[in-house]
């Protein structure tokens, strides 16, 4: 094995590692009626928990143990070392109002970039017991039973295509009046789009995510996930996802260059 490839399945084993302890922290307090704080200034509700600071301090100890050069983003602790070679990026969890309210759909992202490129990804699932990972070359799926490859759907029809949005687009009147413009044109269009979804859709059961109101601790983990298992993941003008805040994310490229000019423009 290259030396490059040792040092790629080195850190993902760590991924593999933060997100043993990242679930340690968080499953004690899932579905307990635990208290959330508002951390939005009068926006949109954002809640925050006791288990999303649990579990973001679990990984942060781990990756100052293992790797003390790194550096790490994190939503609820901020930026430090952000000018290391490699840079960890952790959403402790992605849905957190999914899970102050029971719905299982919510997960860990923990993402890695390289020179500030997504170089590894993972989204896991511990209710679910289920974990999705990808360095951008393969993706991969595992729950306790089996280990299986993930592959996006191709090719899809603009007339096939299940899109899934996320809540946050209402907040966006030209963009969800765009949205509103494309459904009579698709197969189905569903909102939620916690983490889950972008996995589903590795997996090949959805086929385009649009979401909005995104930081890059939201994006870095789905980038190599999506684009291992043949997707494509950018922002709305086509530019890199991390360097965006509204990004769109399909399992077929040829689909996504058809959605792209739909969203990104009034008809």
């Amino acid at each position: 094995m290259a030396a490059e490839d040792r040092l790629t399945a080195e850190l993902l084993a760590f991924a593999h590692r933060l997100a043993d302890a990242s679930g340690a922290a968080i499953m004690p307090h899932y579905r307990t009626g635990i208290a959330a704080r508002d951390k939005s200034d009068g926006g949109r509700f954002d809640p925050v928990t006791a288990a999303d600071r649990a579990a973001e301090q679990a990984i942060r100890s781990l990756i100052a143990t293992v790797y003390p050069s790194h550096g790490v983003i994190g939503e609820e602790f901020g930026s430090e070392n952000t000018d290391a070679e490699f840079v960890w990026v952790l959403d402790p969890i992605d849905g957190t109002k999914s899970f102050i309210t029971g719905i299982p759909l919510w997960g860990t992202l923990i993402g890695l970039l390289r020179g500030g490129e997504p170089l590894l990804g993972l989204s896991d699932h511990p209710f679910l017991k289920e974990r999705f990972w990808g360095d951008g070359h393969s993706a991969t799926g595992s729950s306790p039973s089996r280990t299986w490859q993930l592959a996006s759907r191709k090719p899809v029809r603009l007339s096939d295509a299940a899109v899934f949005v996320g809540s946050s687009v209402t907040d966006n009147p030209a963009l969800f009046g765009r949205l509103r413009s494309l459904t009579p044109r698709v197969r189905m269009v569903r909102f939620g789009s916690d983490c889950y979804d972008t996995c589903m859709l590795a997996e090949g059961h959805i086929d385009a995510v649009l979401q909005t109101g995104l930081d890059i601790y939201d994006i870095a983990a789905t980038v190599p996930i999506v684009s291992g298992a043949g997707g494509i993941v950018t922002g709305l003008d086509g530019g890199p996802a991390i360097r965006s805040n509204t990004i769109l994310t399909s399992g077929d490229p040829d689909l996504h260059a058809e959605l792209l000019p739909l969203l990104a423009a009034d008809p």
